[in-house]
C-alpha cells in the first residue's frame, strides 16, 4: 500500500504480478472460502435443518467464492468489467450469504453458543452492510480513497464473519467418507457388459 505525494490517495499494488494474483485469490482465498461454505452447509443439514434457506445459502456461497476468484485474477487496471463483476459477487452476494447464515444460526444452532455467536454475526453483518453502502456511495461520488478504505474494512469484516464459523465448527467431531454397500450393477448389451 502506498500514498501518493501529489494527492492523498491510497492505493494498493499487492497481487499485481500474475502468479501472485492467481495463487492468492483462486487457491488460497477462493478454495478456503468454498470449503467453509460446504462444511457449514453440511453441518446445518446434519443438525436436521435441510431447508430452502440452507440450499440458498450454499448457492450464494458458491457464487460469492466465484466473485473472490474473479477479483483476484482480474485486477481493475487490466479488466475493469470482470473485476467489478467479481466485486459485486463477492461483496453483495457474499453479504446475502452471511445474512442467511445469521438467520440459520438461530434456526439450526449446534449448541447454546448461538446466543453470542448469533449476536456477533448480526453485528458484523450490520457493519458489513454499512460498509457496502459506504463503499458504493463514496465510489459513485468520486471519493476513491474513501471507497478503497471502506472496501478493505469490508474485507476485514468478512474475514471476521468467516472466522466466526470456527465457534460452530468446534462441534464437528469428525468427517467420514461412506461407501455404498451394494456392488456395481451390470447392464448387458449386444456389444458387451457395461458397469454402472
Amino acid at each position: 500500500m502506498s500514498v501518493s505525494q501529489s494527492s492523498p490517495r491510497i492505493y494498493s499494488k499487492t497481487g499485481t504480478r500474475t502468479h501472485t494474483r492467481t495463487l492468492n485469490a483462486s487457491f488460497c482465498l477462493g478454495v478456503s472460502a468454498l470449503w467453509i461454505v460446504v462444511i457449514r452447509f453440511q453441518q446445518v443439514r446434519d443438525y436436521g435443518h435441510n431447508s430452502r434457506v440452507n440450499i440458498a445459502s450454499i448457492i450464494l456461497g458458491f457464487i460469492s467464492c466465484l466473485g473472490i476468484s474473479l477479483i483476484g485474477n482480474f485486477q481493475q487496471s487490466v479488466m475493469k468489467e470482470v473485476h467489478l463483476l467479481g466485486a459485486f459477487l463477492a461483496f453483495f452476494v457474499g453479504l446475502a450469504y452471511f445474512w442467511l447464515q445469521a438467520w440459520l444460526c438461530y434456526r439450526a444452532p449446534p449448541s447454546d453458543d448461538h446466543r453470542w455467536v448469533g449476536g456477533l454475526r448480526l453485528t458484523f453483518c450490520s457493519i458489513s452492510t454499512i460498509l457496502d453502502i459506504a463503499m458504493v456511495t463514496l465510489h459513485n461520488t468520486g471519493y476513491k480513497s474513501g471507497a478503497a478504505i471502506s472496501e478493505w474494512a469490508l474485507v476485514m469484516s468478512f474475514f471476521v464473519l468467516f472466522g466466526i464459523f470456527g465457534c460452530e465448527f468446534r462441534h464437528i467431531d469428525c468427517h467420514q467418507l461412506t461407501v455404498q454397500k451394494r456392488g456395481l450393477k451390470t447392464l448387458s448389451t449386444n456389444g458387451g457388459d457395461i458397469r454402472i
